[in-house]
């Protein structure tokens, strides 16, 4: 089978990790053929093409989407489907895709999902990891109504042609599925289920002695509970509530909470640093994934943050560096995601709601007092059963009717 993959990521090699890397490299080591599609800022060329171990990494160049203007990402927002179409069109005008994957975000790849469909006949597959423009509502950067309401209307009209044009839509759990019915009641619940997050299953746990050693070299108290929280820190997270909680948590003496990542917020943090001197706590900039795996490893729970505003059932990928590493996790979370539940249920970890700081230290001092031993395993079993690329794998090719015996060469 002829694959296409189209993403806005920043791929430097089909072998870095990711949870669309690691998906695609089992697609590779399924015989089929792949091609991903990616972004660069910039570079002397409109796209560059590379291919490793058989697979194909196609980037384009976009201009810059993030980190910069309105007018410049409104701009290079619009031309990136004629870009992804020109490139793709050069690169591999004799190939004839198979299937067709794109996740969102973001919702701007229609036209070229159109394009590859009709020029030829590909299954197309949604991975829905994020459901936008209502997103953006639920945290005040947009309007249903009023003045502001034009760019809401036009995102969503997007967006519900991009449910249209995709053959199946594969969503993180059960609670998106119901949500998605049930706000786009023109789209078949036949064409709708469960496509969870995915990664290849690494035991990213550290020995007792290399926990020490990790512990020493970042100074990080090796006689208390460690809760680490890794990742992004925009708005999605609730960066003003996760202060609420640390300060509701200052005099644990026994606790330490450990922030490592970067994002729009991360400023909000670094004051409260500096202006509280609170003893257990701890703010990071983002590390390399590498390094960041090992201090996960050595960490005793995960914690997973998400702002208590959101009607939508978000369920980040976050949780798999956590069961990666073994930990139990912590989500504090709106009561809409089904996160909570699936940890939980899982008997890996504990949730609470992202709008009760006293209630937040309560769960932490339970946990301090908690033997997590059972856990941890619990936690890496989850991961394996459900999380696996290999689980994913299955569930694409099975649900757009793909057998192992119909592997093909490029036509």
């Amino acid at each position: 089978m002829n694959v296409l993959f189209l993403g806005l990521g920043k791929y430097l090699s089909v072998s870095g990790r990711g949870i669309y890397l690691d998906l695609m490299r089992v697609f590779r080591s399924h015989g089929h053929h792949v091609c991903i599609v990616g972004s660069m800022e910039s570079g002397k060329d409109a796209y560059t093409l590379q291919e490793e171990d058989g697979a194909f990494l196609l980037r384009v160049r976009t201009g810059r989407i993030v980190k910069t203007n309105l007018i410049e990402k409104g701009i290079n927002t619009l031309l990136v489907e004629p870009r992804y179409i020109k490139a793709i069109d050069a690169c591999f005008r004799d190939v004839k895709f198979d299937l067709v994957l794109y996740p969102t975000p973001p919702i701007t790849f229609l036209n070229v999902v159109k394009h590859i469909k009709k020029r030829d006949g590909a299954v197309s597959y949604l991975m829905l990891k994020d459901i936008f423009p209502q997103n953006a509502v639920d945290l005040g950067m947009m309007k249903k109504s009023g003045p502001k309401s034009v760019m809401y209307s036009w995102f969503r009209q997007k967006e519900k042609n991009l449910y249209a044009v995709s053959d199946h839509i594969g969503c993180m759990s059960q609670a998106n599925v119901e949500y998605l019915l049930k706000h786009n009641p023109e789209i078949p619940s036949d064409k709708v289920g469960i496509c969870p997050n995915s990664t290849d299953i690494v035991d990213q746990s550290v020995s007792e002695e290399k926990r020490g050693e990790i512990r020493k070299k970042y100074r990080i108290p090796e006689d208390r509970t460690v809760f680490i929280y890794g990742g992004n820190l925009g708005k999605p997270q609730g960066i003003p509530f996760l202060i609420e909680c640390l300060k509701a948590c200052r005099d644990l003496e026994d606790a330490f909470f450990l922030v490592i990542g970067n994002g729009t917020e991360y400023g909000k943090l670094e004051k409260y640093a500096q202006q509280s001197g609170q003893q257990n706590f701890r703010l990071m900039q983002r590390l390399p994934k590498e390094d960041y795996d090992a201090m996960a490893g050595a960490a005793d729970v995960g914690m997973i943050f998400l702002d208590h505003r959101f009607t939508i059932p978000n369920f980040p990928s976050r949780l798999l560096s956590c069961l990666s590493a073994k930990l139990p996790v912590l989500a504090v979370t709106d009561p809409n995601t089904d996160i909570g539940k699936v940890i939980e249920e899982g008997k890996f970890g504990w949730w609470c709601e992202s709008n009760d700081a006293q209630k937040f230290r309560d769960k932490v001092c339970t946990i301090m007092k908690t033997d997590r031993s059972s856990m941890k395993e619990a936690a890496f079993a989850y991961l394996k059963e459900h999380y696996s690329s290999e689980h994913v794998y299955r569930i694409i090719t099975e649900t757009s009717g793909w057998k192992e015996e119909e592997e093909k060469p490029y036509d």
